[in-house]
Formats: structure tokens, sequence, C-alpha cells
């Protein structure tokens, strides 16, 4: 069962092939026999995976069933969930058992999906790896001594090596998309404001967005219409007339303009991706595209934009975390402040601690205009590259990663080498854009490339038809570690 699709498996619950809880049961067991080598779920709670999973099959016999109902999905732990453990993989909510449910784990249990458990991510979204987690790194199942992308590389994994059949992410700066492709499966980062962030743990909030990961494009449609939906407890929640984001799967490609921006095709690409990237490309020039080349003059410019406006906005979301009210607390301390100090400083790790001091600093007088005001104005420069680009053509598409998966621990020494991972994807979160990431082909040594298709605003539906396309004429997208073939 694990090689199906949402699709394929909602049929078989219809039809009482099988039930939710036998289906929750077997992913269960597969979490039990694979995730020790890759530490990608970090919290499980079986009896109420079971309880979802059997009200899922009584709402199935009641004739009350959607698409979803009795699917079993992980959520990355910077989702609350009520009941559940939420640690966003630091050590200073360790120990937090939300007492209500994010937005998004709340339409998705409408929706009658059972939630499997928690996946590992880096701590509170802050990395490129998944190396910076209080509980350890998530390894890549296609290699274990490879990183799996981060920060949503708890989810990314347990989709490669089919732990479930989807879960959610989160993508600040490629958060989503880059795991996806070091992985080889699916991630969508949608439209920002579409999908509420209430509920999500904040790390910058005019960045964060919350998407699905799953092995297609179509199973990223059917979670993308249930996690979306305005959000009065959201200020940035858009409030918009509800679509369905499968209606355009199929359509055909002809015509289709696909910008290729000369700034993704540089010398720092990895020769094996770029091979790969041209090769996806041919495809879809035979299934009817024209390619036309765009540029985005300012893309360069988005990792020093990004990694001013991004901590500035962390170190503010931050502050939040003294010991005081939840989360973890000093043993022993001398006065308030000393509380304070000693509280921040064993609760965050090094990263954090890194982008909290930037962000401060940027923040601080007499900077604050030199970079904080500075980088917004470039930003709504990459915005409007954007727009000029898409009244050229439909879709922007490119490498997702200028690189395939990287050994663990070959740059968690080189800050600056890390950020370089995300210089294809942080600039459609600059943008609010959507950014979508689908399994392309391999490299020399078997490691999956990842093609990112970008689409104007709103656009979702159109991306993911392109996608669905691509994925009808080749079968990157359904292929899995040998490893977890069992």
């Amino acid at each position: 069962m694990f090689q199906l699709t949402i699709a394929e498996l909602s049929q078989r619950l219809a039809s009482r092939q099988c039930s939710s809880v036998e289906l929750a049961r077997h992913f269960l067991e597969r979490i039990a026999r694979f995730n020790a080598g890759l530490n990608a779920v970090i919290t499980l709670d079986a009896q109420r995976t079971l309880a979802a999973a059997a009200a899922a099959d009584a709402r199935i016999a009641a004739g009350k069933a959607v698409t979803l109902t009795g699917i079993p999905v992980l959520h990355k732990d910077i989702f609350c969930a009520r009941g559940w453990r939420t640690t966003c993989g630091s050590r200073m909510l360790e120990n937090f058992v939300a007492p209500y449910d994010a937005h998004v784990v709340a339409r998705l249990d409408a929706a009658g999906a059972v939630n499997l458990g928690k996946t590992n991510m880096d701590e509170f979204a802050m990395g490129s790896s998944n190396e910076s987690s209080y509980f350890g790194p998530v390894r890549n199942p296609w290699r274990a001594s490879l990183v799996p992308g981060g920060s949503s590389g708890g989810s990314a994994a347990s989709i490669a090596a089919r732990l479930a059949p989807a879960a959610t992410g989160t993508d600040t700066g490629g958060s989503i998309r880059q795991p996806a492709a070091l992985c080889g499966v699916c991630g969508l980062k949608p439209t920002y404001g579409i999908a509420s962030r209430y509920g999500m743990i904040a790390f910058a909030s005019s960045l964060d967005q919350a998407g699905p990961i799953a092995k297609s494009a179509h199973d990223l449609a059917l979670l993308l219409n249930a996690m979306v939906g305005f959000d009065a407890r959201d200020s940035t929640s858009l409030e918009r007339e509800p679509e369905d984001y499968t209606r355009a799967l199929g359509q055909p490609l002809q015509g289709l303009r696909i910008g290729l921006p000369k700034e993704f095709f540089s010398a720092g690409v990895q020769p094996d991706v770029a091979r790969a990237i041209e090769a996806a490309i041919a495809e879809y020039r035979r299934l009817g595209a024209n390619t036309v080349e765009v540029s985005l003059p300012n893309m360069g410019l988005s990792i020093p934009v990004y990694y001013v406006l991004a901590p500035a906005e962390a170190s503010s979301n931050l502050a939040r975390y003294d010991g005081v009210r939840y989360g973890h607390r000093a043993a022993e301390f001398g006065d308030l402040t000393d509380m304070y100090e000693r509280t921040r400083a064993e609760g965050f790790g090094a990263e954090v601690r890194r982008r909290i001091m930037i962000g401060t600093y940027v923040l601080s007088h007499g900077y604050y205009d030199a970079y904080y005001i500075k980088a917004q104005k470039i930003r709504r420069l990459i915005a409007a590259d954007f727009a000029a680009a898409f009244r050229r053509c439909d879709v922007i598409m490119g490498p997702t990663s200028p690189t395939t998966a990287f050994e663990l621990g070959s740059r968690t020494s080189d800050p600056v080498q890390m950020y370089l991972s995300d210089i294809y994807t942080i600039a459609v979160n600059l943008a609010g854009l959507p950014g979508l990431s689908i399994p392309a082909g391999f490299d020399a040594a078997g490691l999956p490339v990842g093609l990112q298709l970008i689409g104007d605003y709103f656009s979702e539906a159109r991306l993911l038809n392109y996608a669905h396309r691509f994925q009808g004429a080749t079968d990157w997208h359904g292929r899995m570690p040998q490893a977890f073939v069992e």
C-alpha cells in the first residue's frame, strides 16, 4: 500500500478494500521499521492515530467521506496539534504539548485525514540541511550519509521512504522545495497568504508559508484543496473564493511559454543537475511548450536580502521564548535578567542564536536604515523582476537546488556555503510567489535532481497541471530508494 497515491488509497478506502485503521497500522509499522535509520519522525502517538483512523472509518461507513478521509498525514513539528508534543526541533520546546490546532492541521482533520505523527526539522525552521535539530539530523533515504535538505527535511525524507503518503511542510526561503528536490519527492510552496499561519510557530512572518509534500503533483493538489482557506485569526490570510486545485490537471501544454532565467543556469550549477534540467525542459518542448529567455537581474541579491529580513523578523518572533510562560527554563539563575539569558543560551542552538544576533543588529539604532530598509527596497525590485518576466512567459523553470544532496557535516562550519543551497528558491519567498519542486532525474551518483516551477500569484492550479503532464510522460516521481522497497 505504501506505493499507492493518495487518490488510489482513497479509492481503496471508499470501496472497502482496506480500512483507515489498517492503513494507519501499515504506515506505523513502516515507521517502526525504518525510522531509526532516518530520524525523520520524532513524535508518535499510536493510540491517538488509531482512534482518528477509526473515526475516519465510521465517517466512510456513513457515506460522509471526502478524498482525504482516512489518509494518514505526517505534520512538520512546527504545526501545533492539540494534545501532541510540538517542539519545532528545539530544546526550548522539547516538552511543549500544544493546547490547540494550527489552522492547517484543523482543516486536514476536518477533511478526515489521520494525524500519523510529527516530523523532525531544523530548529525553528532555520537551516537548509536538517542538521540544526535538537533531536539530531535527519538522514537522506537515498544515502544515509547525506543530508535530506531543510528545514522540512523530516517530511521530505518520510515521503521518499514511503513512511506516509502525505506530509505538511513550511517554506520560508525554500524549506519545502529544497528538501523535496534532494529527496526526490514533490513539494509546493503556495502563494503567500492562501494558507493560514495560525498555529504555525513563527520564524519570519512575512515569508513563512505552509504547503504540502507528497509523491505526485496530483497528490499535492488534493492536499492543497484541504489546507488552504481564509482564517480571520491570521492578519496575513487572504480572503478568496475557494478553488479546486485539481481542476486544470490534464490540460494540454500546447503553446505554454516557459521562461528560462539566465541567472538560473550559471557556472555554480552542478553539471549533472544542469543536464537533468535541460532534459526536463526538452521533455516539455515535446509536450508542446515553447521556451523563452528571461532575466531576473536582482536575483543575486536575494540571499543577502533574505539574511537581513528573515533574522530581523526571527529576532522579534523568538523574543517570546524567555522561560516565563512556557517552554524551557534554566534550572539555576540569579535574578530575572539572568534567567532570561541562561534560558535562551540553553534553549536555543547555535544557528538560532546566530540569526537572533544578526536580526537584533540590523534592527538596532544606526543600522535599521542602512540594512533593514535597504533590504526591503531591494525586495520590491526582486518582485518587480518577476512581474516583468511573467509578461513574457507563463511559468519560470530551472533547478531547485544548484547541487544534489551533500554530505552530513560538510557545510556546518561554513554558514555562507550552507545559505547558498537556497540561491534559486529564496527570491520566490521574497516576492510571495508560488513555487513547486518535482523530481526530474538523477545525477551520476544516483541522487535525485529537482526541477523548480515558479508561477505568478495564485497560479497553483496551472503549476500543478504543468507538473502533472510532465509526470504523465516520465516516471521520475515514481522512483524511490531501493532500501525501502519492502
